[in-house]
């Protein structure tokens, strides 16, 4: 972990096949300084509310936003966006979801607990290089965030 605890992006995928090929695409295209990975919702929470493993972390550092897949084990993406978006510091950071979902109730869901954008994981290597490029310039560079 850097000196301060600060990261542009908090990445929650248990799968690493997944997690390696997505912080692949990050590195390829130069987007973020640091990506900071977690294999599990729960080790997610611990990291954003600065508790757990992650209890000595500087709390006034909040990434640019959280990329979480859906289906996670001990705390899945739905409960880790919720926790996020009821939470007054929190609740400014973007959340977007990546995800291989593509059930409507995940869609409906994500999005009445405040998901920022809901993307389904393209299957083929090459096309999710492009998407999580996309997804980097856009949180990255493009949007602009309050902190």
């Amino acid at each position: 972990m850097n000196q301060s605890g600060n990261y542009d992006i908090l990445y929650a995928e248990d799968n690493p096949n997944d997690a390696e090929l997505t912080l692949r695409g990050f590195r390829k295209n130069n987007l973020v300084n640091q990506v900071f990975h977690v294999k599990d919702g729960e080790e997610a929470l611990e990291f954003l509310f600065c508790r757990g493993r992650y209890e000595g972390r500087e709390s006034g550092g909040k990434p640019l936003f959280v990329l979480l897949d859906l289906k996670m084990p001990k705390v899945d993406g739905l409960e880790v966006l919720r926790e996020i978006k009821s939470d007054e510091k929190l609740r400014t950071i973007p959340v977007v979801m990546l995800t291989s979902s593509a059930e409507e109730k995940d869609i409906v869901e994500s999005y009445k607990l405040g998901v920022n954008s809901y993307i389904i994981k393209p299957v083929e290597f090459e096309k999710l290089i492009v998407t999580v490029s996309e997804i980097g310039q856009y949180w990255c560079i493009l949007n602009k965030s309050v902190h």
